[in-house]
């Protein structure tokens, strides 16, 4: 009896969301079309302060709003954070060629591994290319580590993940209805 109630009071004084490197925040997205759900990523910001910057001030401006995942490969990953050309809505035939109107960002290697769930920056063949498009893996991609840079873990929503459409470009695309910051 008092080993389960050990137990449950140690439970309870664990944080529901653990941050490996404690860096913070999340980025709240909510996902509209066929999927539909709300996907949590917390953003390494010790690991990636400027690329993590970045996302967040673009999610405060609302550039994230309403663009479409561009292109999701089964058993591969989930891309989006095309402000420039993927806003739902528009003429989406360009998506993934664009960015912001922020400058390109200094590549921020680490040695995380790309795992299930990890959060990279895309870019150009050059490494220090990444603008506004990330990517969230579906499976491990060992193959990335050390040429991508990693900006965050899901920790809520890869259910949500799994179930979005996919294709390059996908016939009809899944998109971020809302992009919130929260601490």
């Amino acid at each position: 009896m008092l080993r389960n109630a050990l137990i449950l009071a140690l439970l309870a004084a664990t944080p529901a969301f653990s941050q490996e490197d404690g860096s913070g925040p999340n980025l709240v997205i909510e996902v509209a079309g066929a999927t539909t759900g709300t996907v949590i990523i917390d953003l390494l910001s010790d690991t990636a302060p400027k690329h993590v910057e970045q996302i967040i001030a673009l999610a405060k401006e609302g550039a994230y709003d309403n663009v479409v995942f561009h292109r999701v490969i089964d058993g591969f990953m989930a891309q989006t954070g095309d402000v420039e050309f993927g806003k739902s809505g528009g003429n989406t035939a360009r998506a993934g060629m664009g960015g912001s109107t922020r400058s390109d960002l200094p590549a921020e290697f680490s040695d995380i591994s790309f795992d299930r769930g990890v959060v990279g920056m895309a870019r150009s063949q050059n490494p220090d290319s990444a603008n506004s498009q990330f990517f969230i893996m579906f499976a491990p991609g060992e193959f990335l580590n050390g040429q991508y840079t990693v900006v965050g873990r899901v920790i809520s929503g890869m259910d949500v993940v799994d179930t979005i459409a996919m294709g390059e470009p996908p016939a009809m695309p899944d998109r971020m209805s809302k992009v919130t910051v929260a601490p």
